[in-house]
């Protein structure tokens, strides 16, 4: 499959003759090139650039792999662009940058924007990427995504809220234990907040974070502030005990011991990859619902749910940005095609659901609409 690369650029017309060449070349193609000169927002209509998105990494946190470099990244880029077609019907360039200084990449990506609707940044590992994103944000008017952020978090939302259906819980009771205060840790916690959550506690390597710990970078001092109002400290399994949901990021093992401890009709989100924090067959003796984010459980947790939709929605209205309230609307779309029907084993909708990305598309488009960052 992966032999010769798994993305091609094909053409959209037909260049038979004389005739069609030179009305796709020159002379014809000055005459939309004067156009969009006089008019920039002409390229949106007479170029590839509305339906185009830029996946980008460096290359510095690829799956679980790590800083494994550029050119060892541009497998994962090639599938996400595949998805980006698969899904969406949305073209995507995988561009792999020789660069980890932040400055650099910043530059980069902002000089190569003009060619693209989007930026749907990859695999940056933290804290850099959260400084990457602010500033392109800040810097373009197409939307800037970074999917290990904002993907894994929309997707856990809505997969949160079909768990909690299941247990008779309302979002707003749960008392969440977040593993892993990286790029989707922090997203995670943070839309979990938006979302209403009851409580949630973020532990790193060190612990649980908590207002005042030392050491911690401005990140998770920032996340410190507007979590964890039970004032815990100490370790990730002693913050499990009596705790409603386990969200596992960090690649980090978990006990048998410390799932048991949890509060009755316990959810357990084990998305660390290749190997969760315990094994689901475990965590099922005491869990009422385990997801992963392998394909080989049930319950998968896969951010294929989401990004695509979120652009195809962002670029049909040509969003400036994406904003918090469109990711939330992208997560109650997500959660909404499973509804009442949810039990233990289906908590969010498959992969290959083809509703996923139309409702998703629907509700972020209306969204932008509705938060004034649509353009058409």
């Amino acid at each position: 499959m992966h032999l010769g690369g798994k993305v091609s650029v094909q053409s959209a017309v037909m260049v038979e003759d004389n005739e069609a060449l030179a009305m796709a070349y020159t002379p014809g193609v000055a005459r939309v090139c004067s156009a969009i000169a006089d008019s920039p927002d002409l390229a949106a209509t007479y170029t590839w650039v509305a339906n185009t998105v830029a996946v980008v990494s460096d290359g510095t946190a690829v799956l679980g792999l790590g800083d494994i470099g550029p050119a060892a990244a541009m497998p994962v880029m090639e599938g996400k662009a595949l998805l980006f077609k698969r899904f969406a019907g949305i073209d995507a360039v995988p561009i792999c940058l020789a660069t980890t200084d932040v400055d650099q990449v910043v530059a980069t990506v902002a000089a190569l924007a003009p060619s693209f609707g989007g930026i749907n940044l990859e695999d940056i590992s933290a804290p850099r990427c959260f400084e990457i994103e602010d500033r392109l944000r800040a810097m373009l008017d197409i939307p800037v995504f970074h999917d290990d952020q904002h993907g894994t978090a929309i997707v856990t939302l809505a997969a949160l809220r079909g768990a909690a259906r299941v247990v008779g819980k309302q979002l707003g009771d749960l008392r969440v234990v977040v593993a892993g205060a990286g790029a989707s840790g922090i997203a995670v916690s943070k839309i979990l907040l938006a979302a209403g959550i009851g409580d949630i506690a973020v532990c790193d390597s060190k612990g649980i974070i908590y207002a005042g710990r030392e050491g911690l970078n401005p990140v998770k001092a920032a996340l410190a502030e507007i979590s964890n109002s039970a004032g815990l400290t100490g370790s990730t399994e002693s913050a499990l005990r009596g705790a409603d949901v386990f969200i596992g990021l960090s690649g980090s093992s978990l006990s048998q011991d410390a799932i048991g401890q949890m509060a009755p009709g316990a959810i357990t989100f084990l998305l660390s990859n290749p190997d969760p924090e315990i094994h689901p067959d475990i965590a099922r003796r005491h869990a009422a619902v385990v997801a992963t984010g392998r394909s080989d459980f049930p319950n998968q947790i896969n951010n294929s749910l989401a990004f695509p939709g979120v652009f195809r929605g962002a670029l049909d209205v040509r969003a400036t940005t994406v904003t918090e309230n469109m990711k939330l609307a992208a997560a109650d779309a997500i959660a909404a095609l499973v509804g009442a029907d949810a039990t233990p084993d289906y908590v969010i909708p498959g992969q290959f659901d083809e509703r996923v990305a139309p409702a998703v598309t629907a509700a972020v488009a209306a969204q932008a609409r509705a938060d004034g960052v649509a353009r058409r």
